[in-house]
Parts: structure tokens; sequence; C-alpha cells
């Protein structure tokens, strides 16, 4: 879903950001993002800019620290952001990444752990759910 420049405007200065052209062009990165990216991939979008790689990545701590764009998959080791408006869920669902093309997806599914209770409780809020194998794009088709 795109956003338009307003729209980032508005969120950045809601969130006590300043309103900047690399954040912007980021939020607008993560608007148009089928599914959580990471910063490499955020560069790759970007294109070429006069920004520096720096740059990007210190505003996508900050937007992520303003909760505007969360690390929902750490998967593999790399931090994957989305725009927190994305799901209705807090992104409290499973992520699958594509041994073969690398993608990560959200799956549809929500984690019916998040509603436990007790001791565990913030720490399953606070979980990641991350399932790795090929997606249907990559898995082999039968010969029909």
């Amino acid at each position: 879903m795109r956003i338009t420049k307003d729209e980032a405007r508005r969120r950045l200065r809601a969130c006590g950001l300043r309103v900047t052209a690399p954040r912007v062009a980021v939020l607008g990165i993560l608007a148009d993002a089928r599914g959580p990216v990471s910063f490499t991939q955020v560069l790759d979008l970007l294109g070429d800019s006069d920004w520096d790689q720096a740059t990007i990545y210190r505003n996508l701590v900050k937007l992520r620290e303003a909760g505007i764009a969360p690390v929902v998959s750490r998967m593999d080791g790399i931090d994957r952001y989305t725009l927190a408006r994305d799901h209705e869920d807090g992104h409290r669902h499973p992520h699958f990444l594509c041994e073969d093309c690398g993608r990560v997806a959200c799956l549809d599914k929500e984690v019916t752990a998040a509603s436990i209770d007790g001791r565990w409780a913030e720490s399953v809020r606070g979980a990641m759910v991350q399932l790795l194998g090929h997606c249907p794009d990559c898995l082999p088709q039968p010969d029909v």
C-alpha cells in the first residue's frame, strides 16, 4: 500500500521525528514492500541516491525506535523491517524465509500463544516465530 509524502510527514511529526527526505523515502519503501525488508533490500529499492548507506541505516534505526518501522524478523541474523500499520495483530504472526529466493513472507495465521498469561506472558508476546523452507514459488512443480 502506497503512502503519500504528506502521510509520511504526518507520521514522522506525530512520533517526534524531523521530516527529512531520506526518512520519507524509507517510509515509502516500507509501505510498498510485499513483506518485511532488510537494510540491504531498502538500499536496493532506493536505487541510486545521494544518501550514503550510513544515513539510510541511521534512519531505519530512528524509525524503529519511534515505533514506525519495527523489526519483525531476524531470520539468519538479518533485521527485517515493516511499516507498523501493516498488521492489526502488532505483527505477532509467523514469518517464512525461503531458502531459495530469500524472500521473507508474513503468514496469515496468528500465533495463538500470544494470549498466554502468567510468568511467560511478556516473553511470548515479544517472541518471533520464524519458519524456514521453500516458498510455493520455489517448490519444484510436478510434471503434468
